[in-house]
């Protein structure tokens, strides 16, 4: 299988797990704090790559010894990455903190042309601009309500908004750190790291008096930051940063059609959101600018 394809399904994998993140985090708002939920993900994708790499490398562990800088510095941006867009959801509902948090991908979008000098050809160039325009008839109901919202739903916006552009210095420095390092090893720091240093603003009370349904919640959460990151991590390396921004971008539709199908079935455990014949297009205008942004003609023989 070729490095770019291989980019694109992991990329994709990232995507589809993140699609379903946010309603499942808005849910687990319910019963446990913010904090706490956030330390509880790291610690148990930290568990499973642990045990993983026991096995297939231990010498990845090396890295816990003498972390680089740069990836000190990709491990705070991680660590309130998660905390901002916790504290979004957690303030507002999943479909708004989808929005803003794709501040994120942009940036890294962007830094892609700029510090890896990656180039766009003509077809990429349409699919971002038809990408664009499809956001903008796709949020079109959400961005109103963000302008009408009172202060503790702007306040939410802005931990999101925080969180992405956290997000972006995580991104852009795993980019330059996966050259020389694998993605595994990056990895057992990047979960480790904020595992330990929000173990001062955690509350384990609630953990001990959840049901058993509500512990599979929270495993899942744990399993898909495990998951998610480590194919993001493998989809930076095979993929140009550019690539891997406008599939991670797609992620939001999932969350939208879930939340869509939610509403319909009138489920009680989570807010109804509703959108119009205008959010649908602009679903149909992103799939299609992001199919034109990671297509390429077949080089002939």
């Amino acid at each position: 299988m070729q490095n770019y394809t291989k980019g694109i399904i992991y990329a994709s994998t990232t995507a589809f797990f993140w699609g379903f993140l946010a309603i499942a985090l808005k849910v687990a708002t319910r019963e446990v704090e913010p904090a706490t939920i956030v330390w509880f993900r790291f610690s148990v994708a930290f568990i499973m790559l642990s045990v993983w790499q026991i096995f297939q490398n231990p010498s990845s562990f090396r890295i816990l010894k003498r972390p680089p800088l740069l990836l000190i510095l990709a491990g705070i941006g991680l660590s309130w990455n998660y905390m901002g867009y916790m504290l979004g959801i957690h303030y507002t509902t999943p479909s708004n903190a989808q929005l803003f948090i794709q501040t994120g991908p942009i940036i890294l979008a962007v830094a892609g042309l700029v510090f890896f000098k990656e180039k766009l050809k003509r077809n990429q160039i349409i699919g971002f601009s038809v990408a664009i325009i499809g956001f903008s008839f796709f949020y079109r109901d959400q961005l109103s309500a963000f302008f009408e919202s009172q202060e503790k739903y702007n306040l939410g916006v802005l931990f999101t908004i925080s969180g992405a552009i956290a997000w972006s210095t995580y991104a852009i420095s795993q980019k330059k750190l996966v050259i020389r390092h694998s993605a595994e090893s990056l990895n057992l720091f990047l979960f480790g790291f904020p595992a330990l240093i929000y173990i001062p603003f955690i509350d384990l009370t609630p953990l001990f008096h959840l049901h058993w349904t509500w512990w599979l919640l929270m495993v899942f959460l744990g399993a898909n930051t495990f998951i998610a990151y480590s194919c993001l991590a493998l989809a930076l390396k095979y993929l140009e940063a550019n690539k891997v921004s406008i599939i991670i971008i797609v992620n939001p539709m999932i969350t939208f059609i879930t939340m869509g199908i939610l509403t319909e079935m009138d489920v009680s455990w989570v807010a109804h959101e509703r959108f119009s014949i205008i959010t649908i297009l602009g679903a149909a205008l992103v799939f299609a600018g992001a199919i034109l942004v990671v297509w390429r003609k077949r080089k002939k023989i």
